[in-house]
């Protein structure tokens, strides 16, 4: 995948997981969310489904990519919280 094909997956995966658990990363943040759960979601769908990677813009990537950007955007709140808690 091309590194604009990253991008605009990144967006689209970050734009959802923002409005599934909602969020204010801002747009770049949103983007990075988005590519950091790509790679994330890809990997553990290879490596607990044994199907599925992150190939391109469509429908199964994109789906991996937004529960990847989820489990991103619960696991950094959560290091972000306990951190401002101390």
């Amino acid at each position: 995948m091309g590194i604009i094909s990253w991008i605009v997956l990144g967006a689209i995966a970050g734009f959802l997981a923002n409005l599934v658990i909602g969020g204010g990363e801002g747009l770049i943040g949103t983007i990075i969310v988005g590519i950091i759960g790509a790679v994330v979601g890809g990997y553990l769908a290879q490596a607990v489904l044994h199907k599925g990677d992150v190939t391109g813009v469509n429908i199964e990537s994109i789906v991996i990519a937004v529960v990847g950007s989820i489990i991103v955007l619960f696991v950094w709140r959560a290091l972000r919280g306990s951190s401002r808690r101390s």
